[in-house]
């Protein structure tokens, strides 16, 4: 009877493990809640104001003439694309030589895929890391067109990983340097980097 009861435990935890994988663990995971719409748009528009203002009065804005920097473009706030992505971390320390803009080279590590859902689409990113930072860099089906050719990017801590869970808001989406001042070597994305689908958030890019 023991060994019954032992057994029926044993079953009724692994269903309990395939409906939690199922829906809880999968790639389609579910936007984080915003409570505020207002608020986080917001939040958004002043952060764009914040690094605007960089760009026009910083020693180290790409803008060597800042009498030329108006503004940056910018698709509007959509908290559809802040998702929670579940990580794949690499079970061993992984090195990824990434060419940069002006035929160089850099050595990241690979950290992790993100797999997450947008439009109900399964994509997945590699994310890398170079010294303490985490790094997106990412192309989508608005690259070439409403968005810089070569790519955007999207900076992490890795304190911002919880439990194999980061938050990937691709509002925060920015241009490289080299988008602005050729002078500057930029990573490009990996290959693998290209989502199947539009990501019409961020930093837009329009050829000056």
């Amino acid at each position: 009877m023991p060994r019954n009861r032992f057994l029926l435990v044993g079953l009724f935890l692994i269903v309990l493990a395939i409906i939690y994988y199922s829906f809880f663990d999968s790639g389609n995971t579910d936007t984080p809640a915003v409570t505020n719409p207002e608020s986080y748009r917001l939040e958004v528009l002043q952060k764009r104001k914040d690094k605007e203002e960089f760009f026009r009065t910083s020693s180290e804005s790409p803008f060597t003439d800042k009498t030329k920097f108006k503004s940056l473009v910018y698709f509007n706030p959509d908290p559809a694309y802040r998702v929670a992505a579940r990580l794949e971390p690499f079970a061993d320390k992984k090195k990824l030589v990434v060419p940069l803009t002006d035929g160089s080279e850099e050595v990241y590590e690979k950290y992790a895929h993100a797999v997450f859902t947008i439009d109900d689409e399964l994509c997945r990113l590699l994310v890398l890391k170079h010294e303490n930072t985490l790094s997106v860099l990412f192309k989508d089906q608005t690259s070439g067109k409403e968005t810089y050719g070569g790519g955007r990017y999207l900076d992490f801590s890795p304190d911002d990983v919880k439990e194999n869970r980061l938050v990937i808001d691709f509002n925060e989406a920015y241009n490289p340097y080299c988008a602005y001042n050729h002078e500057y070597a930029c990573p490009l994305p990996p290959a693998e980097n290209s989502l199947p689908v539009a990501v019409r958030a961020g930093e837009k890019y329009v050829e000056k």
